[in-house]
């Protein structure tokens, strides 16, 4: 009898499905690439072939040049892959374009998630609960400590430090990539219509969203901006911008940095950030857990993140799991 899920193999380059001949959100280039979204730890160019969801295609269009050999898979429509695999792209629910892959071979199911949130968001589609056998989750808050506040509650903490400095500008760091377009989507649905002030290289990601359907409202660049525009308003950019001599041009700014480790003390006095904002687009361990107990597998994989107290967990209610261990699995977008 052929072991239980001998066809998909973890790798040092990421999983593969061996039937297929494919990987799944490889490191390196290879033949096939079924790709999850489009962060860069999780994509790239030169592959043979992608295959992703329009939107990531587009992603990675934009950010890595990816137009030869990309294979659109629209959500929920099943594509036939050699060695009788069948894979189908389902919502993650983690930024633009993501998915979860299910994958069916020889009477099992597994779903890999790549990154997922189970929080709202109006700029993706939510995570879809998937029944399988083997579920394959990301850990990168599998930790008790990270349970992440409502966003509307961390919304409401920037417009009030907003109100309360009107003379200041509060500048917001945030992933160029899903947490821009996120805070923006998420100002524009608490009321605040004014225009907001982008860094450089928020801009294109920003059309993009737009040109996928996602509205963000007036969006314009501080580059543009004329003298004193910039007091009382909202300036986005990339974390690596919050205290470099860009930002020495804008009016007193206030620091804010809008992630999931922001939670972490340390983290925000590294940054310098004087307003942290706990707004992430990955699953929080009450999330990871719920999501593991709904989806009912009969064993669970765990890669790139807190994978032993996850594991743990999942041993003390009975859940056979391990940890993969998998490299080149970063927190680019949180």
């Amino acid at each position: 009898m052929a072991e239980d899920f001998s066809w998909i193999r973890p790798e040092p380059a990421g999983l593969r499905i061996v039937p297929a001949d494919v990987w799944i959100d490889p490191a390196r280039a290879v033949g096939t690439a079924l790709v999850t979204h489009g962060h860069a730890d999780h994509a790239r160019g030169g592959h043979g072939r992608t295959i992703a969801t329009p939107e990531t295609l587009a992603i990675m269009a934009l950010r890595y040049g990816v137009a030869e050999g990309a294979f659109p898979a629209p959500l929920h429509a099943p594509i036939t892959l050699p060695g009788g695999v069948t894979a189908t792209f389902v919502p993650a629910g983690h930024v633009l374009g993501s998915a979860q892959i299910l994958l069916e071979h020889a009477g099992e199911r597994v779903v890999v998630t790549g990154d997922y949130k189970r929080r709202p968001d109006p700029t993706c589609p939510p995570f879809a609960v998937t029944p399988c056998d083997l579920f394959i989750t990301e850990a990168t808050f599998g930790l008790p400590v990270f349970r992440h506040p409502p966003i509307g509650q961390e919304i409401a903490r920037l417009l009030a430090a907003r109100a309360a400095q009107p003379d200041r500008c509060v500048l917001v760091g945030a992933y160029a990539l899903g947490k821009a377009q996120r805070v923006i989507a998420e100002l524009r649905a608490a009321g605040f219509h004014d225009p907001l002030w982008l860094h450089g290289a928020m801009e294109r990601m920003c059309r993009l969203y737009e040109e996928q359907g996602v509205p963000l409202g007036d969006l314009r660049l501080v580059s543009d901006a004329p003298k004193g525009a910039l007091a009382g308003a909202i300036v986005l950019c990339p974390p690596s911008a919050l205290n470099d001599r860009w930002s020495r041009r804008l009016p007193d700014p206030l620091t804010a940095m809008a992630s999931g480790w922001m939670r972490v003390r340390q983290r925000a006095r590294q940054r310098n950030v004087e307003l942290p904002l706990i707004i992430s687009d990955h699953a929080d361990w009450d999330e990871l857990t719920a999501t593991i107990a709904q989806v009912n597998p009969a064993e669970t994989w765990i890669t790139h993140g807190r994978e032993e107290a996850l594991l743990r967990w999942c041993e003390l209610h009975q859940r056979k799991a391990r940890a993969l261990a998998l490299v080149g699995y970063e927190d680019e977008d949180d």
